[in-house]
């Protein structure tokens, strides 16, 4: 120990006596001619050309002000609002029977200018600076993204088939009626919800689409929590909600297509290459996924990084074509989603992964930049809350009650049907998704963007004590 001791001090010793030597030698040399730029020593630039030297106290808070308004200070501040916030309005949701996942949703919409910014709008402007909101806004596409690939492996269109007919038929029917009565609202309301210079066929499919989502995980999660994931009930909600997600999200990729483009012809041929893409997806790269990843790789108990890799290139690469051709990247997440193997468990294993850095970090981020866009003082005039009112019991009616009427209409009893159309009323996130799309595409007004989400979060919410009321009743 003794020898090591003295090899240390020997070392560091004749380090440090170098090092003294070279900055003596150093001092003496020339200075330079042109002096470069140093990012962050403004103050003591202005400092030294005054003559002057600002004094201790004041030099220390100015120096900690430059420190807090740096890029990565304000990113990682951001961050911990974002995730201390959403953490603990999830909490006290799931302390009142509601998915987690609804107060995240709220909490991003607190953390925005209808709460935050009204309470303490100098606050508000320190954490969530417009200017900073960009690095913001890309790390919440890579949480959709990756939300959207998890999604699409929640769908296993095996378990399907038994159902496909009354699967097709309500979830179909829970489309098109609350998709008539959004069209209908966008035709009575377009001159005041209407982003200026959105055209009334955009504005009124993407508000009969948004009427129209349903939120498959949301559905699947509350299923699971109450035990009925099994049921007859949820096994037919399922089906009803992976194949209603699946063509309201078509439908979107065609609109997403067609509004991006001026050029009918430019579209169609866009469209033709997605088309292209998702067949090569389907028909070349789904069959001969497992046998290139390898059957070992797959069923082991734990896949190895490598893999992991690989998949999250899978990912990041049909993203990057959907965003290419002219819709968005999430698109080509699902799709990516879809194509992945299902043997040995193989899905399950990937979403245990992926889910926590998606569920902890990356979709909190998403809530709060949907908050930041949702401005309920937007709404002071009584005709506005009006509308909103309107919006949300037009949704409800055309979708639970929708869904209801099919199901009923292919042999189920009402007791089930009304529970099934509750359900299937279940917009959550991915209505925010939709609705976020369509905000970045300058076709809905922030006013309507507010609306639409506070309809998301009211249906939302009253799945849980609905569904509980339509169950408790007796069996006609």
């Amino acid at each position: 120990m003794q020898t090591a001791a003295r090899h240390y001090l020997l070392i560091v010793g004749i380090a440090v006596a170098g090092l003294v030597f070279i900055l003596r030698a150093g001092s003496h040399l020339p200075t330079s001619e042109v002096p470069l730029p140093i990012p962050g020593t403004s103050l003591i630039s202005e400092s030294v050309s005054s003559g002057t030297a600002a004094p201790f106290g004041q030099a220390v808070e100015q120096r900690l002000e430059q420190n807090a308004a740096d890029p990565l200070s304000r990113f990682f501040l951001q961050l911990f609002v974002v995730i201390t916030a959403s953490y603990f309005v999830g909490w006290i949701f799931t302390r009142c029977g509601q998915p987690a996942v609804v107060g995240e949703m709220m909490a991003g919409v607190l953390l925005g200018p209808s709460l935050f910014g009204w309470l303490a709008p100098h606050a508000f402007q320190i954490v969530f600076a417009a200017s900073s909101l960009e690095p913001l806004r890309l790390l919440s596409q890579v949480g959709v993204c990756l939300f959207m690939f998890a999604v699409g492996m929640e769908m296993d269109w095996t378990d399907l088939r038994q159902k496909a007919g009354t699967a097709i038929l309500i979830s179909h029917g829970g489309i098109a009626i609350p998709g008539l009565l959004g069209a209908g609202l966008a035709y009575l309301f377009y001159g005041r919800l209407a982003q200026p210079g959105a055209s009334f066929v955009a504005f009124a499919l993407f508000v009969a689409v948004s009427m129209s989502i349903t939120a498959f995980p949301v559905l699947v999660r509350i299923l699971q929590d109450r035990g009925i994931l099994q049921t007859s009930l949820g096994q037919i909600a399922t089906a009803c909600a992976a194949i209603g997600d699946a063509t309201a999200w078509g439908l979107l990729a065609l609109l997403v297509a067609f509004a991006r483009s001026t050029d009918f012809a430019a579209s169609a041929l866009c469209l033709g290459f997605v088309l292209i893409f998702v067949a090569v997806m389907f028909f070349v790269v789904k069959p001969n996924l497992p046998g290139w990843l390898g059957k070992e790789a797959i069923e082991s108990p734990k896949p190895a990084k490598s893999l992991l890799a690989i998949v999250v290139a899978i990912v990041l690469a049909c993203a990057f074509c959907t965003q290419w051709l002219g819709i968005h990247a999430l698109f080509g997440a699902f799709v990516a989603g879809l194509i992945m193997p299902t043997a040995g468990g193989f899905r399950v294993k990937l979403r245990v992964r992926l889910e926590n850095v998606s569920s902890v970090l990356l979709l909190p981020v998403f809530f709060v930049s949907s908050g930041l866009r949702t401005e309920i003082g937007l709404l002071h005039a009584r005709v506005d809350w009006l509308i909103c009112l309107l919006v949300i019991a037009l949704a409800t009616i055309g979708k639970l009650g929708g869904s209801t009427l099919v199901a009923r209409l292919t042999g189920m009893g009402w007791r089930q049907s009304l529970q099934l159309g509750t359900l299937m009323n279940t917009r959550g996130l991915m209505e925010l998704i939709a609705l976020n799309l369509g905000y970045e595409l300058h076709i809905l007004s922030q006013r309507v963007f507010s609306m639409l989400v506070i309809m998301a979060l009211v249906t939302t919410v009253m799945t849980g004590p609905l569904l509980s009321l339509f169950g408790s009743r007796r069996r006609p």
